[in-house]
């Protein structure tokens, strides 16, 4: 199996990982790729992966048998249209399913449609009418951006003040999703869909805050871990039951159900779970510290998704539990530099520690430099939460470039069960 992957983050890192593992590859390239997946694949820098015309002709050129698409951008742009015309083998929704993140307001009245319990909210395209909501309402409310917005295109403030400013800046160009504030912990739930049948991951934990006790501004996510302890047996079993099951069906009912990931952002309260948001592909960080727990053969996991054959697949709960915790630059989720120098320390063949790259490429001189602001993922695998952060707390030291930072509480920061 040759097999092209798209995106250049962690995420892709993670599942270029995953699959070099597997005994099914016979080749295996990125697009574009970063250093990190240049050393167990080839890249392919100049392709871009919105661009259906090069991600085409870079399968034609390369042979290519399956493509697999990391990054929501080329979901929503209709990559997965392009390639389906072409007879390409590839696994992520089509445009129209791809609205399901794309779009909250269009996710929002999905999830009304067909009984999918969310938090109340409302819809602003004026920013007079969402004026006159946010000062005569009593309700503590979060404002989110329509499309998509890299995981920040979100406020919660007590401060109206900064609630306008966010507001009149994205109704310019977007919708507003407005909120109810809703009490609880998040967990994220990542489904593998075959286009009929589907199967649930074990769940994962998004530290999205940017400083040590939640606090601070949204990032694209400051670390992970999986599965969560605060998700018991008896909450799985009501997350399939009053969260998954209604949101398949209505995908089944709607026309919407694709081959790829679905993931669902939960916040559980003590009413129970209900849906922040929907995406359509592997989340990151939670990619990272997901697949290294997943025992199936990532090359049959999806031959499995693109030819129907979930059901066949054998599946087993993970008899480990990972903790990623993600470098940034310094300065993210603001402004931050490029191109600093990093020094990786990290012991060669260590099974209970994995470092993905986020954004990170290669000098003419080949020295390995950051790219962006999230720039590294360090997980630890161990028996429970707590030898696997220590595992990777252990190892983040290690990486080293001017104004590295991180938070010092993934995995030690759990939230309580509610039931």
């Amino acid at each position: 199996m040759r097999v092209l992957i798209l995106g250049n983050g962690a995420r892709e890192h993670a599942l270029t990982w995953k699959f070099s593992k597997s005994k099914r590859i016979s080749a295996l390239f990125v697009a574009p790729g970063n250093a990190g997946t240049g050393e167990i694949a080839t890249n392919l820098p100049d392709i871009r992966p919105t661009s259906a015309e090069e991600v085409i002709r870079a399968c034609r050129t390369h042979r290519v048998d399956l493509v697999f698409v990391g990054p929501e951008d080329p979901l929503a742009s209709g990559i997965v249209d392009a390639l389906q015309r072409e007879k390409i083998p590839v696994i992520g929704p089509p445009a129209k399913s791809a609205q399901l993140e794309a779009s909250k307001a269009f996710a929002k009245s999905f999830m009304v449609r067909n009984r999918v319990p969310t938090a109340e909210h409302w819809i602003f395209t004026s920013y007079t009418d969402l004026e006159g909501f946010l000062t005569s309402t009593s309700k503590r409310v979060i404002l989110k951006k329509s499309g998509l917005a890299a995981g920040k295109g979100v406020v919660e403030s007590g401060d109206l003040k900064e609630l306008l400013q966010f507001a009149r800046h994205t109704l310019r160009e977007d919708q507003l999703v407005v909120e109810e504030y809703l009490e609880g912990f998040e967990t994220s739930i990542f489904v593998v869909c075959d286009g009929t049948s589907y199967r649930i991951l074990p769940p994962c934990m998004d530290y999205k805050k940017a400083y040590d006790g939640n606090k601070g501004p949204n990032t694209g996510g400051m670390g992970s871990i999986c599965p969560v302890p605060s998700v018991t047996t008896s909450l799985m079993n009501r997350i399939q039951t009053e969260v998954v099951n209604p949101t398949m069906d209505g995908l089944g009912k709607e026309g919407l159900l694709y081959q790829g990931i679905l993931y669902l952002g939960l916040m559980i309260t003590r009413e129970g779970p209900k849906v922040l948001e929907y995406n359509v592909r592997f989340g990151d960080p939670e990619t990272q510290v997901l697949l290294p727990l997943l025992e199936n053969d990532m090359g049959n996991l999806a031959e499995a998704i693109v030819t129907g054959g979930l059901p066949e697949l054998p599946g087993k709960y993970p008899e480990k539990t990972a903790t990623g915790v993600v470098i940034a630059a310094p300065g993210y989720p603001g402004t931050y530099p490029k191109g600093l120098t990093v020094n990786l320390n990290l012991p060669e063949g260590n099974g209970s520690t994995l470092i993905f790259h986020a954004a990170t490429q290669r000098d003419s001189k080949g020295s390995l430099q950051t790219n962006g602001g999230r720039c590294f993922t360090v997980v630890g695998i161990g028996k429970d939460i707590f030898e696997a952060s220590a595992k990777a707390y252990e190892a983040v030291p290690k990486v080293q470039f001017e104004g590295a930072w991180y938070r010092k509480d993934i995995g030690k920061l759990l939230p309580q069960p509610l039931d």
